[in-house]
């Protein structure tokens, strides 16, 4: 075990450095570089003032010179600081952080919520209407845009005070039932799709499941049909569940830059679109950075989440 989580977290170093190098140079290929987007609002400045512009915003140096000194910084936890603010990019990060995750984590569990049930129930029920009604509904969370949702949810919650923070983000440290409630509708908005990929994997594994000879047997032993499906083959049937939430955790926390701009959440995703949009190069290498770190361990995390519930699984023999 401990052996695999080191292989793991090695494995940490040409990821980032990956991301890194292609963040760096995909950021600086955006039309209208950071000092034009500064000048676009100014008055006209000297040669003298130019060409001190030109060395705080890095246009004094090529590309590749600039990715070696920020890397370099990197290798010492410098993230640099903002074009346009100035500070240190990693606090104002570390700052927007918990927002953006603690969304993440609503989604995740609003989709385990509502994809496990409604999986369970449309592979054991025997209806075919039933089963027809679970199967478009899944169709449609797979079907819907997040932003297009999260707009509609807008419009019609409007009216009702709590549920659309606008920009009225109460922390869960402060007010519990305030910010759960201020929560709900973002997290469904982003949770909706992955709870329609749950059920359809949930639906499928236990459909297989209930046609293993153990399942058989249990039932000509004579136990309670609930007693086979959730003592027996929803432990079973779960695990193909912790793969697919693990993996897609990550595209969550990606998902919520939009639904942030859209509820004014101050989160991360609104600040990369902040940062997008001034061409602020640290700020926006640095969230990158952090979302690709986050990515990485969350898997880490279902890989050993995985283990703990199958004990056939050896992470010593798995690949990576």
């Amino acid at each position: 075990m401990a052996r695999y989580i080191f292989r793991r977290l090695l494995s940490l170093i040409p990821v980032l450095l990956g991301v890194s190098i292609i963040v760096f140079f995909l950021v600086r290929l955006i039309p209208g570089s950071a000092l034009q987007m500064y000048l676009g609002t100014q008055v006209e400045a000297t040669p003298e003032q130019m060409e001190e512009l030109r060395r705080i915003f890095g246009e004094d140096k090529p590309i590749p010179v600039l990715y070696i000194e920020w890397f370099g910084r990197l290798l010492h936890g410098d993230l640099g600081y903002s074009l346009r603010t100035g500070r240190q990019v990693l606090p104002d990060i570390l700052q927007r952080l918990p927002l953006s995750f603690e969304l993440t984590i609503f989604a995740l569990f609003l989709a385990l919520l509502i994809g496990i049930p409604l999986g369970i129930i449309g592979a054991v029920k025997k209806n075919p209407i039933l089963d027809i009604v679970i199967r478009i509904t899944g169709l449609l969370g797979l079907s819907l845009p997040q932003f297009w949702l999260a707009s509609l949810m807008v419009i019609a919650f409007s009216g009702f005070r709590g549920f659309i923070p606008m920009g009225n983000y109460i922390p869960f440290s402060q007010a519990p039932l305030e910010n759960i409630r201020m929560m709900l509708l973002p997290s469904l908005a982003i949770g909706i799709g992955l709870a329609a990929v749950i059920m359809r994997y949930m639906r499928n594994s236990m459909l297989e499941v209930m046609q293993m000879d153990y399942i058989r047997t249990a039932q000509a032993k004579g136990l309670k049909r609930k007693i086979v499906i959730f003592r027996h083959a929803l432990k079973n049937a779960i695990l193909p569940i912790i793969t697919v939430a693990g993996f897609n955790t990550g595209y969550l926390l990606g998902g919520a830059i939009v639904i942030e701009e859209v509820f004014a959440l101050p989160g991360m995703g609104r600040l990369v679109l902040y940062a997008i949009y001034q061409r602020d190069y640290p700020l926006i290498q640095g969230i990158v950075l952090i979302i690709a770190l986050m990515f990485v361990l969350i898997n880490l995390l279902t890989d050993l989440l995985y283990a703990a519930i199958d004990p056939r699984i050896r992470l010593d023999q798995k690949e990576t």
